[in-house]
């Protein structure tokens, strides 16, 4: 399993508007790793100075991520959601070819509180950039997720996964505070993260996991409404 992370850092404003222009550069080191290869750290710079520092740990069947994101400058920043990209195509046994919608019956979110395989239905096929599909939750503004089709449907959480090949593990992934769920175009599913902007000084924390479990999917709900009450909670 490869994950490109991370991906993206992006200004508001994205659902409508040229890519090069909603993305902020950025530069990410490592700082640390343990020799046996179970935690690493990070710190991304990005263009306007924000420095996040990402510490992540990897266990049995997880990978947890903690984030700090500050703005040690005088002028506000713009950064207002992130990409981590998992790459699926081995997960799911199919190739990584760009566009490919070969992987979609494998994947699924949460929609009226049911597991959805993709293609969910309705499937929006419309945007700047085909193909793909966004999921935007309720507390997210239209106009500032991703430039891909955007689906009416609104997802009952924040978690997004799919099932192996032989159908006996998922590989599933969540964030808090979440911006959007998303398919993407390199055989890829994302929990974007939301970060919403920083303040001159201030700083904010980020969390996330990805689980790779058996193909339990009430074991894996109860283990991620553990780990993310607030995503529970936003819902009732």
């Amino acid at each position: 399993m490869r994950i490109w992370y991370p991906e993206a850092f992006c200004r508001p404003g994205s659902t409508d508007r040229d890519w090069k222009e909603t993305v902020i550069p950025h530069e990410t080191r490592q700082v640390e790793a343990s020799s046996d290869g179970r935690r690493i750290r990070l710190r991304t710079t990005l263009e306007d100075g924000v420095v996040v520092d990402h510490d992540i740990r990897a266990g049995r069947d997880e990978v947890d991520f903690r984030l700090t994101s500050a703005n040690p400058t005088a002028q506000a920043s713009r950064a207002h959601w992130a990409q981590p990209c998992v790459r699926v195509a081995a997960s799911t046994g199919v190739k990584p070819e760009r566009d490919s919608e070969t992987y979609l019956p494998k994947c699924f979110l949460f929609v009226e509180d049911r597991l959805s395989r993709m293609p969910t239905r309705p499937w929006a096929t419309k945007a700047r950039y085909t193909p793909g599909q966004v999921w935007r939750p309720e507390h997210v503004d239209r106009a500032d997720v991703n430039p891909r089709p955007l689906s009416s449907l609104v997802p009952s959480n924040g978690l997004i996964g799919c099932f192996s090949a032989d159908g006996k593990q998922i590989l599933a992934t969540a964030w808090e505070p979440y911006q959007e769920l998303f398919q993407g175009v390199i055989v890829c599913l994302h929990s974007d993260f939301r970060i919403g902007g920083l303040k001159p000084g201030e700083t904010k924390t980020i969390r996330g996991r990805l689980y790779l479990t058996g193909a339990d999917v009430e074991s894996l709900v109860k283990r991620y409404e553990s780990d993310f009450p607030e995503h529970r909670a936003r819902r009732n």
